[in-house]
């Protein structure tokens, strides 16, 4: 009886290590395949997830947003730069429309004419300028000299005695000047009255010029 008892015990002892030997593979196989269906289903999530790349390994397509950023900005740049050009072109074409308006608008400043005295002093001046302006001989002394003598600086002086006097035709006026020698030497410019001081020295001026070479080389009546 001893010897079937312990056979039996062999027996449970060796299917039960058989059991456990087929629970560990089987443990073992279990533990294998779960990793690797964790895997696979990295795998499969990996196309949603992970971005192409390209061979410089920035995102595939970057390189076109950098181009069409690029073309936007100098496209934008372009625009503005045209915007500015037009800007002062326009610019450019109204200052010169103003300009050219008030060069038409502006008239030509004629030079201020300078103020005589309506005196002896000025009589004189101003017949030395216009003498000056045209080409008339004469100096402020030689006038001076000969208006003293001929009418003593009075410009409504006549002379009702001489020569000319009693052929009718007296001699009148600071430089005592007779009618026919003022209007063939009268100076355009001056007043056309042989009373006028300056209209009469100029004319004589005029006269001795033409006869004298200079009212300054005159020295008694002429």
């Amino acid at each position: 009886m001893p010897t079937p008892t312990l056979l039996r015990s062999v027996r449970v002892t060796k299917t039960h290590k058989l059991s456990a030997a087929v629970l560990a593979a089987a443990g073992a196989t279990a533990a294998l395949t779960i990793p690797a269906a964790t895997g696979d289903a990295h795998a499969a999530a990996a196309p949603a997830t992970v971005k192409k790349v390209s061979a410089n390994g920035q995102p595939a397509g970057a390189k076109a947003k950098a181009a069409e950023s690029k073309t936007g900005d100098a496209e934008e740049t372009t625009t503005l730069a045209d915007s500015i050009k037009v800007t002062a072109v326009t610019a450019q074409g109204h200052t010169a429309k103003e300009a050219a308006s008030r060069a038409a608008d502006r008239k030509p400043v004629e030079p201020a004419k300078p103020k005589y005295a309506n005196n002896l002093d000025g009589w004189i001046k101003e017949s030395l300028a216009i003498m000056k302006e045209k080409g008339i001989p004469g100096s402020y002394e030689g006038l001076h000299r000969n208006i003293m003598r001929e009418s003593s600086g009075n410009p409504k002086s006549v002379n009702d005695w001489d020569i000319n006097a009693k052929n009718g035709i007296p001699s009148k006026g600071l430089l005592q000047v007779i009618q026919p020698t003022f209007e063939r030497y009268h100076v355009e410019g001056t007043a056309n009255d042989l009373f006028d001081p300056v209209a009469n020295i100029t004319a004589a001026a005029n006269y001795a010029a033409h006869r004298y070479g200079s009212m300054d080389n005159v020295n008694s009546a002429y």
